[in-house]
């Protein structure tokens, strides 16, 4: 009679054998013990399993957004710890008054501070983020306009706005002209022949937004309001710029 040299069939017979022994021991453990037990034998098969399902649950979750309908993409860090969501459901409801389909997505935890030692991770994430296109307007601090200037991420806004809207953030001084395209090279050298001149940023200073979500102890720093460049929901980036610059 040949032996069975199959290796899977010897080593499900003994995983068989070891799930039988558990079981009867299980049989004779009251209900504590049982749960001691299998803590003691299997936490790390368990551990894995519940990792597993929420890695999936996080994924099934970022499918399902991304098949929302979404009107326009915010990314807000502001310069205080204040929770801008009530003004954004205000603005969400008032944009949504045309009867089109889609909500606004507003992101209020991207961090994004040059004082912290991890600064870069910020950048990677606000890069991955606009390459991605999941970023239409951004209001922010200095640290990440700069940012934004350098990674040539900010749309014109003599270009996108209106005459009118134009002359308007014009006459309160309000359009910031600054130079985008200027990064370090290796040695740490920047060529200003590579700048591009713009009006790329809205300063909110004195504005309803910039009073209710700025204000600190300390000494003010300036919110901007900026439009991405490769956005794809231009008419709605200007019906917030629009709302944000009102006084």
């Amino acid at each position: 009679m040949k032996k069975n040299k199959n290796p899977h069939l010897k080593n499900t017979s003994s995983l068989r054998a070891e799930l039988g022994q558990d079981l009867n021991t299980l049989k004779r453990l009251d209900t504590r013990g049982k749960l001691q037990f299998l803590w003691d034998y299997y936490r790390w098969r368990f551990l894995v399993c519940v990792c597993v399902v929420v890695i999936v649950g996080m994924f099934a979750h970022m499918l399902w957004e991304g098949q929302k309908p979404c009107r326009l993409r915010v990314c807000v860090v502001l310069n205080t710890e204040d929770d801008c969501g009530a003004w954004f459901r205000k603005f969400t409801q008032e944009l949504k008054s045309d009867g089109k389909e889609g909500d606004v997505d507003v992101n209020q935890d991207q961090p994004f501070d040059y004082d912290n030692r991890y600064y870069y991770l910020y950048e990677v994430e606000v890069m991955t983020t606009i390459s991605s296109k999941r970023m239409d307007v951004a209001i922010c601090g200095a640290d990440m306009y700069r940012y934004l200037l350098a990674l040539n991420a900010c749309l014109p806004l003599d270009t996108a706005l209106s005459e009118d809207l134009v002359s308007y953030l014009s006459e309160k001084e309000m359009l910031c002209f600054d130079t985008a395209n200027l990064t370090e090279d290796e040695n740490g050298n920047v060529d200003l022949n590579d700048g591009i001149d713009g009006y790329f940023a809205i300063n909110l200073s004195e504005t309803e937004f910039e009073k209710t979500y700025n204000q600190t102890n300390e000494k003010k720093e300036p919110l901007y309001a900026v439009i991405i460049a490769n956005t794809q929901h231009l008419a709605d980036s200007v019906a917030l710029i629009q709302a944000l610059a009102a006084p």
